[in-house]
Formats: C-alpha cells, sequence, structure tokens
C-alpha cells in the first residue's frame, strides 16, 4: 500500500495536538480520567445571538452555495472589521473567506510556493506551518526562540535566517504555543528588518488578537509598518475569540493578485466556505462584542492560576504570556529522572507520555512545536479541571527520581 500512496505525505506529520486530544478521548473511553490539555478551544459556547444567526440564515433557505471566496455581505464585514480593529483599508475584492484558518495557510503556500521557497517559521510554532509548507514543495526554515526574551524572535535572528531563496515569514501573535504577544515596538523591529527585503512577503496570523491581557495592546505587521502593506497577508478568523471552532471561518485579505490565485486553488479543493457558517460569522464580526471582555477575566484569572502552580512544581518552570490560552512551560528539570514505572524521562515527549499514563494529564509535547524541553497547556478549561491537573503535574514532578 505504500507505494501507492504520494510520496509528498511523507514530507508531513499528523497533527501532534489533535493526536493528543483523540488520545484522552480514547482513554475516558476506556474508562481513564482523563483531563485533557491539549486541545486549542474555548470552553465557553458559541454565543446565542451568532447561534441564532445561523438558525435564521437556515429558515431564510441560505443553504445553497456561495461564492468561492465568501458571500458580499460577510466580506464587508470583514473590510470593516480591519479598519475598525487594525487601521487597515481593504476592499470585498482583497478579501478571502476559508472553511477555517488553516485552508487559509494551505491555499496561500500551495499558489505561491515552489521547489526550493523558503519560508521563516519562528520556533515553538504552530504545528501546522512547517507541514503545510512541506506540503506545498517548500521548506520550512525554523528559527528558534529563548524563553528568556518571552519567546519572541529577536530581529538580528530574523535578519540571519533571510536568503535569497526566502518567500515568506509566517508570524503569529498571540502564539500558539508560547502565548507571546508582541507589542507595537517589539514588532516594528522585526518591520523594520523586513523593510529591507522587498522579495520576503508577510503571512500574519492574528487569530488570538483579542485575548490579550494585562492592557495588551495589539498591532499587526501592516499596521505597524505600512510599507510591507503590498506584500502581506493579513489573517484572523472567529473561531478563538467567538468560540466557534467547529464552524470553520477563517478569513484574510490581501493584494487581489495572491487572492486571486488562492480562489483558483480553493475552488479547485473545499469550493466555499459553509454558507450557514458565513451568516453566524457576519454576526459575529458585526453583531455585540461585550462578552470577549468577559472571556477574556476568565481566561486572565486561569492564566495566573496554572503558572503559579505550575511554578510550584519540581523541575517546572513557567514565564506568564500576554495572550492566547496556552501557557508553554518548561520541564528542563525534569529531563534525566525516571518516572515510577521505571520510564526514562529523556526528553519532553517522554514527559508528556509518563505524566499521562501515571496521572491522566494530557498535555502537548514542545517537540511537537519545533522548541524543547517544553510543553503546551491549554488552559481553555474549567477552574476545577485546571487546578486538579496542576495538583496531578506536581505531584508526578515529586515522584520523578
Amino acid at each position: 500500500m505504500s507505494s501507492f500512496l504520494a510520496e509528498s505525505l511523507a514530507r508531513v506529520k499528523p497533527s501532534a495536538t489533535m493526536a493528543v486530544t483523540d488520545m484522552a478521548r480514547q482513554l475516558r473511553a476506556a474508562g481513564r480520567d482523563v483531563i485533557g490539555l491539549g486541545a486549542g478551544e474555548p470552553d465557553f459556547d458559541t454565543p446565542e445571538n451568532i447561534k441564532q444567526a445561523a438558525i435564521d440564515a437556515i429558515a431564510r433557505g441560505e443553504t445553497k452555495y456561495t461564492a468561492v471566496t465568501g458571500i458580499d455581505e460577510l466580506k464587508q464585514a470583514i473590510c470593516d472589521k480591519f479598519k475598525r480593529d487594525n487601521n487597515l483599508d481593504y476592499e470585498p475584492a482583497q478579501v478571502f473567506v476559508a472553511p477555517g484558518g488553516k485552508p487559509v495557510i494551505y491555499d496561500v503556500m500551495m499558489a505561491t510556493l515552489n521547489p526550493c521557497d523558503e519560508v521563516i517559521i519562528p520556533a515553538p510554532y504552530w504545528v501546522s506551518y512547517p507541514d503545510i509548507v512541506n506540503l506545498a514543495g517548500g521548506t520550512p526554515v525554523a528559527v528558534e526562540t529563548r524563553a528568556e526574551d518571552g519567546f519572541k524572535l529577536q530581529p538580528q535572528d530574523l535578519e540571519a535566517a533571510i536568503t535569497p531563496k526566502t518567500k515568506w515569514f509566517i508570524f503569529n501573535s498571540p502564539s500558539n504555543p508560547s502565548g507571546a504577544a508582541y507589542s507595537a515596538d517589539e514588532l516594528k523591529k522585526l518591520t523594520d528588518v523586513l523593510v529591507k527585503h522587498p522579495h520576503v512577503w508577510i503571512l500574519t496570523d492574528d487569530m488570538y488578537e483579542h485575548l490579550v491581557y494585562d492592557n495588551f495592546v495589539f498591532a499587526t505587521p501592516a499596521e505597524v509598518e505600512p510599507q510591507l502593506y503590498d506584500r502581506t497577508l493579513t489573517m484572523n478568523g472567529v473561531s478563538k475569540a467567538y468560540c466557534m471552532t467547529g464552524w470553520r471561518i477563517g478569513y484574510c485579505a490581501g493584494p487581489q493578485e495572491l487572492i486571486k490565485a488562492m480562489t483558483k486553488i480553493q475552488s479547485q479543493s473545499t469550493s466555499n466556505p459553509t454558507s450557514i457558517s458565513q451568516w453566524a460569522a457576519l454576526e459575529a464580526l458585526t453583531g455585540p462584542q461585550e462578552f470577549i471582555a468577559e472571556h477574556n477575566t476568565h481566561f486572565k484569572r486561569r492564566r495566573d492560576l496554572v503558572v503559579k502552580m505550575l511554578n510550584e512544581a519540581d523541575g517546572i518552570e513557567c514565564i506568564t504570556p500576554e495572550g492566547a490560552f496556552y501557557v508553554y512551560p518548561s520541564c528542563a528539570g525534569c529531563i534525566g529522572k525516571t518516572a515510577p514505572n521505571g520510564t526514562a524521562i529523556d526528553g519532553d515527549e517522554a514527559f508528556a507520555k509518563a505524566l499521562l499514563e501515571a496521572e491522566g494529564v494530557a498535555v502537548v509535547h514542545g517537540e511537537a512545536f519545533g522548541l524543547s524541553p517544553f510543553f503546551r497547556i491549554s488552559y481553555a478549561t474549567s477552574d476545577e479541571n485546571l487546578v486538579e491537573a496542576c495538583t496531578r503535574i506536581q505531584r508526578f514532578c515529586t515522584s520523578l527520581k
């Protein structure tokens, strides 16, 4: 069978985050008491007004194919959002709606990458970035960040990674998996580098834009440096801030020629995004927004709880991130030890597996995100679950010899 499959499959790996979530689900089904901290989705339900907009769309018969790039009403709302929140001017012809954020990235990479093209990706990175680049035939170039810098890419490291083969720089703030968010001043230092290299395009993944804490002010590259507008694809979606992960709506805006190329790819793959979800997304972007701040109050409390309890665990160090709903603690102090069942903790993957086996806590190991020895915890779950999970992590770390 292996000879029958496409050679390109060898260039990609299954999503580690989805694998951990599935493993936790299977263990629960088998009767294990498992707390899953691997899923990157809010535990809050989709707001009622958004659900009602979908119900109303069904009642109106909005159940047919739409334009490949989305309905006009939603594209105009996206233009209005970019102007309102980011001071970016786009026309509907520059807007592209897809069935989730991941298809946006897939479509743009498929539409632009040729063999030997390089894509710079700061590490730790969202697990799908390098695999999508590989699938499209490009070469991902991971540039490691450092915990002492808050997992934020430094301008000199970006400069050193750029070569004549560099086609894209993928930027994600706030970051999945670290939660690191770049201030406008920090971002300007990176955009100053990019201005000097006109052959490098920027894909900015702003999916966690509204999930920021401690009075942090969000900024996006084309807003900070207008000279980059003509070679920036600004991406966002409704999954995280609007609690709509299952609705599968992502969107972006950029140069019209690039949007046309992406449209060609989507027209031959997923066709249009789901019509009903588009009407729900329209309500999300244009309806009440107050619930976002309320949710963020809960997320901030959970972040602080998790950071405190993790830093009380033997061998764990966890910095406080500015955004998203993840922490990315180091388990370096546990490496080289042995679990009670005799398992050698020789890396973050072994740490995560032993933790799951011993205490029923599912986390994602740092190697999957391109930076070890760390692991990712999603705190988008109840306070009770987080307290219990962190208590188990403390107990597990104490048990290591």
